[in-house]
């Protein structure tokens, strides 16, 4: 796994940070290394995406999801995601990497991401997300959310969202 020591350092970092709730806001910090570069000697476009799922096992870890998940044998996935990109990350730049839950319905999580230097957005994402069972199957947010006592509505989604989901549906 390419990202093997960032990992380990979330998976660490999180055990000993406050617990959150599902629906908090998570961040977690970063530094654009040589590997993360490409030619033009900016951070990688496949980079974001790769490192946006590490912002999200932060959130995982942090609000208790991952250690029912592990319990249950469920695991995340994507469905799809999208991004925008405002300005490039620069070599050893420091970077944080902001997650919060915006939303779900009967299927699906939906989570925006940001990437964040000095106070400004330098990409920001909407991710689809489920969690599926290793016995087979897809486990609703609603069912994940009565297992660990949360409440199963979902907040009304933010107007970006309803233009992810948009785009999302012309992909079908």
């Amino acid at each position: 796994m390419k990202q093997l020591f960032r990992l380990l350092k979330i998976l660490i970092l999180s055990r000993f940070q406050s617990k959150v709730g599902a629906m908090d806001e998570t961040v977690v910090h970063f530094r654009v290394w040589p590997n993360d570069l490409d030619p033009y000697l900016h951070m990688n476009n496949g980079v974001y995406l790769t490192l946006l799922d590490l912002g999200r096992v932060g959130l995982m870890v942090r609000s208790g999801m991952m250690k029912l998940a592990k319990r249950e044998g469920y695991y995340p996935v994507v469905a799809s995601e999208a991004i925008k990109f405002r300005f490039s990350l620069l070599p050893f730049q420091k970077f944080s990497i902001v997650t919060k839950m915006v939303g779900w319905d009967e299927r699906y999580f939906y989570l925006q991401q940001r990437f964040m230097v000095g106070g400004k957005v330098a990409a920001s994402a909407f991710i689809k997300g489920s969690i599926l069972s290793k016995k087979g199957g897809k486990v609703s947010p609603p069912e994940m959310f009565s297992m660990m006592g949360l409440p199963h509505e979902s907040p009304a989604f933010p107007p970006m969202v309803e233009k992810f989901l948009r785009m999302d549906e012309d992909l079908r």
